[in-house]
């Protein structure tokens, strides 16, 4: 039991800015227990859905939107957006699979990296806007409930790329590469989909989304999940193509990427 709870103390640690004390024994600890990030995942929806229901109770969603955005980079780091941005540089980089793993590598950032970065930051800035402007019921519970799928799916699918990807060099993200199997993959799915279904029956049930809302809103939790994970294998597919496996960088994109598609899948589910 102490392990779990140091394991799960090293992840908070790992995955958000609060300062509990992180370790290379943690960090080990953490890499035979990868199924947690989907809870730490849950605990990061829980505080940036908190904040947007402060900024969205007194900003219009827009102004809300800047302010979640901005609070959530606070909390998590940029650490995952610096991944974003390394994967950027080398998905755009021409010639060999060493090329393109060294401009991954390279500590400049190129244009690649911007581009992505943009993107990511930008899709988040529309989407939570689009949840926060199209919420029946007034901003709150809905959109918490939005907050805790989306990042319980970004979090899958951060694990769903480690367990089924290999390493290309060593370093952190190799460590947890090697540790993280079908099983972890599957305890994470379990409670990432437990967690996404009973969000929206708890929580979400106000949000619209159409005739016969209360009843799909468990859906919405699962399609949010299942786009996550999809656009995890659609990343290890083009980092297998282009760099022969994965790295730490490539799971830092792969949590910025999933958690976009999943808010996307909220903004277009609630039009």
């Amino acid at each position: 039991m102490g392990n779990f709870l140091f394991a799960a103390r090293s992840c908070l640690g790992f995955l958000t800015t609060i300062p509990v004390g992180i370790s290379m024994e943690g960090l080990a600890a953490l890499g035979k227990r990868l199924y947690l990030f989907p809870v730490i995942g849950a605990v990061i929806g829980l505080l940036i859905g908190g904040i947007g229901y402060l900024f969205g109770s007194v900003l219009p969603p827009e102004a809300a939107s800047v302010m979640i955005v901005a609070s959530l980079y606070y909390l998590t780091g940029i650490n995952h957006l610096d991944g974003l941005s390394d994967f950027g540089d080398g998905f755009v980089a021409h010639g060999s699979r060493e090329k393109k793993i060294g401009a991954m590598r390279d500590v400049s950032l190129g244009i690649g990296g911007v581009v992505f970065c943009v993107i990511a930051v930008l899709g988040l800035f529309a989407a939570m806007s689009g949840i926060l402007g199209r919420d029946a019921v007034g901003v709150g519970y809905q959109f918490l409930a939005v907050m805790i799928a989306a990042e319980v799916s970004a979090k899958q699918a951060m694990l769903t790329i480690s367990a089924f990807g290999r390493s290309i060099h060593p370093g952190l993200g190799s460590i947890m590469i090697d540790e993280t199997g079908f099983r972890e993959f599957a305890i994470g799915l379990v409670f990432s989909a437990a967690v996404c279904v009973l969000v929206f029956a708890v929580v979400g049930g106000g949000m619209y989304v159409g005739p016969g809302a209360g009843a799909g809103l468990p859906l919405l939790g699962i399609a949010m999940l299942g786009s996550a994970i999809a656009l995890s294998l659609v990343v290890l597919r083009i980092a297998n193509r282009n760099f022969g496996g994965i790295s730490g960088d490539v799971i830092g994109a792969t949590n910025e990427i999933a958690r976009l598609g999943a808010l996307l899948v909220a903004v277009v589910w609630v039009m």
